[in-house]
């Protein structure tokens, strides 16, 4: 079971920078959830220009988010950002060097219909598995909420690193139940961040959507 003692004791080297750095609506903001902010809007506006700059920014922001998720006892969306960083590596090395089932450069392109049904299939089977890791090896108080956001992050930052249209509306749907789950844990400044990343999901979707009719039309 993950303790507080124990988390307290792993992230005594963070302290300085969880410290408060000024008050939102009654609610103190640290200086490492204001600089995960920046560096995450950073990054998502990389990703709706498919430049490759936004992995190394995920990578960044992922080992913040990491540190104060873990601070606030949400051990799943923690856990989450130490794989975030691993799948940005190579997210970051499938956008250079990625190849498509036809050997080609990697391209903005959509899922087809069984793509869906199979990653809808993986989001059924992840949520309970992840939830109930969560209820019997952590403190978790939400748990299963927690494992939601959790499981439709790994598919949709799967789906990105291929450069699948279908990332933003799994991104959509991650954020918009994750603004719930911040606003429990009364992050508001995190809350905010994944208000507008619902928002600039909408907006990528919309974008990639362009591209990719626009790959289609060249081919």
């Amino acid at each position: 079971m993950l303790t507080s003692e124990i988390l307290s004791g792993w992230l005594a080297w963070a302290q300085p920078l969880l410290a408060p750095w000024w008050t939102a609506w009654g609610v103190p903001v640290s200086y490492l959830e204001a600089l995960a902010f920046v560096l995450s809007l950073w990054m998502v506006a990389c990703n709706l220009r498919v430049n490759p700059l936004g992995w190394p920014l995920a990578i960044a922001s992922s080992l913040l988010y990491g540190i104060l998720f873990a601070q606030y006892g949400l051990y799943g969306e923690a856990s989450l950002q130490w794989v975030f960083v691993v799948m940005a590596v190579w997210g970051w090395w499938q956008w250079l060097r990625g190849v498509d089932a036809q050997q080609q450069a990697l391209k903005v392109r959509k899922l087809s219909p069984q793509g869906r049904l199979v990653s809808m299939g993986a989001l059924v089977m992840l949520w309970p598995v992840l939830g109930g890791l969560l209820d019997h090896i952590t403190d978790s108080t939400v748990p299963y909420w927690d494992a939601l956001p959790t499981a439709g992050s790994l598919i949709g930052q799967w789906l990105l690193g291929r450069k699948w249209v279908d990332n933003w509306p799994c991104w959509l749907a991650v954020n918009v139940i994750s603004m719930g789950l911040f606003a429990y844990k009364e992050l508001w400044l995190t809350v905010i961040l994944y208000g507008i990343f619902a928002v600039l999901s909408a907006v990528g979707w919309r974008q990639w959507l362009s591209l990719a009719a626009q790959g289609k039309a060249r081919a």
